[in-house]
């Protein structure tokens, strides 16, 4: 544009001074007066036309590079959603269902970062039973130091795999000690966690301290006034090669129980009996992994145990007064990657109720935490082997041998399961 600009004032010099040399005399001195201001007019108004384009050129620039309408997406959560179904053949005596498949759950995942300092995450498990709100907590990171609170409804930290979702487990379901003692769920209860961690010398340290509602029922039914429950988790981490590290760990919870049933001859004669008591529950768990540098991802070998007691007060529901259950259990597992796709392993589980003769009447029972059999020991275990199809889908095939003492039956099972994951998240444990 300023090059035609400057071309149009060279012609208009030029066809001036034609003309100014083609007159003479008188007239030839006017023109020669008139001429600087017909060409100082010209120069002005191609200067305002420079700058008039030079400024729709700058507004246009300035309109693509402020505008963040683009941008607006990454306020959104992140969401994936998990599918995780079973199908299984059981053999024994008194099984009455031999074949049996089930969507387990399809688990709906999401996760923000709100800021620079916290995170939101949420997970609601989908059945063909109903939602349920599974997780949805608020975590603010260095809160003080290298300490973390987390707000909300959470699965906590009990030992090591109480805190995992089932579609992220090594196995088909949660070890048996810990169904029998906090339920087929787990312990998912509501309230804050306090997280800090440190380091002495080559050992890494980490303590959590969890306050939340007593709602677990096997171990705080009777909590009418819904006192807190109170959870310490610590654990140590340490490398003992560049290829091998070990984490060991010990948990503690206690809470309140205060409101007993105390069963009669009828019905109408069954009373209430208000006793605060406690009911605590004790963990120890390890972790050992061999992992060879440069070559994690198609070789390891895991060793992982934990170990479960628990101690509840009771007023005995027959009113023979106070009492306490001990059950108690463990698993110990072994698994292995064999190629980067191919992960084989085996467990073992033991759990032992409580034995009460006065444990099952036919108006209530204290099972699983207490049975009346004398020795009610239960052993439960199983290998598998799973296949990672890609790190969005993979499948699992097992077996598993379960007996007990309690009943002169054994059962057999073959499971397959397939689980995939569609989102950014994968396969995220918790």
């Amino acid at each position: 544009m300023r090059i035609l600009i400057g071309l149009l004032i060279f012609l208009l010099t030029f066809a001036f001074a034609e003309t100014s040399s083609a007159h003479t005399g008188e007239g030839k001195d006017e023109q020669q007066k008139e001429e600087p201001r017909d060409l100082e007019a010209l120069r002005r108004a191609a200067a305002a036309e420079a700058e008039k384009e030079e400024g729709s050129e700058d507004a246009a620039e300035d309109k693509v590079f402020k505008s963040g309408g683009l941008g607006l997406q990454k306020l959104n959560p992140e969401i994936s959603v998990t599918g995780d179904m079973l199908g299984d053949y059981r053999s024994g005596e008194n099984e009455a269902i031999a074949w049996n498949t089930r969507f387990r759950g399809l688990g709906i995942h999401m996760e923000a970062y709100l800021d620079p300092y916290s995170r939101f995450k949420a997970a609601v498990p989908v059945s063909t039973e109903g939602a349920e709100l599974g997780e949805a907590y608020f975590t603010r990171y260095g809160l003080i130091g290298n300490t973390n609170l987390t707000l909300g409804k959470f699965r906590q930290q009990f030992g090591i795999v109480n805190r995992w979702h089932k579609h992220g487990l090594d196995w088909f379901d949660f070890p048996l000690a810990l169904r029998s003692i906090f339920g087929p769920g787990g312990l998912n209860q509501i309230g804050l966690s306090f997280e800090a961690s440190g380091a002495t010398g080559r050992v890494t340290h980490g303590l959590i301290v969890e306050v939340t509602d007593g709602m677990n029922p096997l171990m705080f039914g009777g909590n009418s006034k819904n006192r807190p429950s109170i959870l310490g988790h610590y654990n140590a981490y340490q490398d003992l090669s560049p290829s091998t590290y070990l984490e060991v760990g010990l948990t503690g919870l206690v809470g309140w129980n205060d409101a007993w049933t105390i069963y009669g001859d009828m019905p109408s004669v069954d009373v209430t009996v208000t006793d605060t008591r406690t009911a605590a529950v004790y963990g120890a768990d390890l972790n050992l992994l061999w992992e060879p540098t440069g070559r994690m991802r198609y070789r390891n070998i895991q060793w992982r145990s934990e170990v479960y007691f628990a101690d509840k007060d009771i007023q005995r529901p027959d009113g023979g007064g106070t009492d306490k259950l001990n059950p108690w259990g463990l698993y110990s597992l072994v698994q292995a990657k064999v190629s980067r796709t191919v992960e084989i392993g085996a467990r073992y589980d033991y759990f032992r109720p409580d034995s009460k003769d006065y444990a099952s009447s036919d108006e209530y029972t204290l099972a699983p935490l207490a049975v009346t059999a004398a020795d009610p020991n239960r052993h439960l275990a199983g290998a598998w082997l799973t296949w990672w199809q890609s790190p969005f889908v993979k499948f699992r095939g097992g077996y598993t041998y379960e007996t007990t003492e309690m009943e002169d039956s054994d059962v057999h099972s073959v499971t397959f399961q397939m689980v995939f994951a569609a989102g950014p998240h994968k396969h995220e444990r918790y």
